[in-house]
């Protein structure tokens, strides 16, 4: 039992930890209706994997440059002329592709790869959560900071802008975090679920709230009941833990949308 624990605790809280940011983010990304942002950022950690392979560089210092290549890419870019949705699909398809294209190239790199793609959470050692706290408490002063600036914005940015919202500035701290997440998540979920980590549990808190504040706290509860359940569950099924969080997320969706409906037909 004690060996187990040894093995599951850290991950657990830093699951947990992840939560933090994992709960108002994805209420963000919703109401800024930029769910496919989280996907795109997703698909670029695989070229940062590949670029810290042929560098030799550490894991965590491609996926950061990548990150941040892509946020300052779509500050650029960024044109009313021009969909969000569309940018994003044009950089998610051009990351995915240069970062395959390289892994393609490095045969040492693809027994790995499976966990960039899926995470593990079990690979959390103690000597890792000082600096995901501190990371995450950093993530989380500079999210307070501006969250009631971000809540204006996602509600209308126009009205925003008026009453002296500086809505690039926020765009870019929005977007910044997200980079942020996307680095600490790699190894919880991996590259290919994270988007769907930040996006269930806002999506099912969705359905049972009527403010923002209450789908804030539902996608907390609901992000740690899936860390919690999904975690324990990959340990005694020998599954890939990010593959099993996300699945134990969807089933809580799905039975949460049946319910409703159930209650709507009642």
């Amino acid at each position: 039992m004690m060996e187990w624990l040894q093995l599951l605790l850290p991950a657990w809280i830093m699951g947990t930890l992840l939560v933090f940011l994992t709960a108002p983010l994805g209420c963000l990304m919703l109401w800024r209706r930029m769910s496919f942002f989280a996907d795109t950022m997703a698909h670029g950690t695989l070229l940062g994997v590949a670029l810290a392979a042929v560098l030799s560089l550490p894991l965590w210092i491609g996926v950061t440059f990548t990150a941040v290549l892509l946020v300052a890419v779509l500050w650029v870019l960024h044109d009313p002329r021009l969909p969000n949705d569309a940018l994003l699909a044009l950089c998610s398809a051009t990351l995915l592709c240069s970062g395959l294209l390289l892994i393609q190239h490095l045969p040492a790199l693809r027994p790995e790869l499976l966990s960039y793609l899926f995470g593990d959470l079990l690979t959390i050692e103690w000597s890792d959560l000082p600096m995901f706290a501190t990371v995450i408490v950093v993530a989380l002063a500079i999210l307070y900071k501006n969250w009631q600036a971000q809540i204006q914005i996602a509600i209308d940015p126009d009205i925003a802008v008026s009453e002296g919202v500086n809505a690039k500035w926020q765009r870019l701290v929005f977007m910044m975090l997200l980079a942020l997440f996307t680095v600490l998540a790699l190894r919880a979920v991996g590259s290919l679920l994270m988007g769907a980590l930040l996006v269930i549990p806002a999506l099912a808190a969705r359905l049972l709230s009527h403010s923002p504040k209450q789908m804030m706290i539902g996608a907390f509860i609901i992000a740690q009941f899936g860390i919690t359940v999904g975690l324990w569950s990959s340990a005694g099924l020998d599954t890939s833990t990010g593959l099993t969080i996300v699945l134990t997320m969807s089933l809580l969706f799905a039975l949460i949308f049946i319910i409703q409906k159930f209650k709507k037909m009642a």
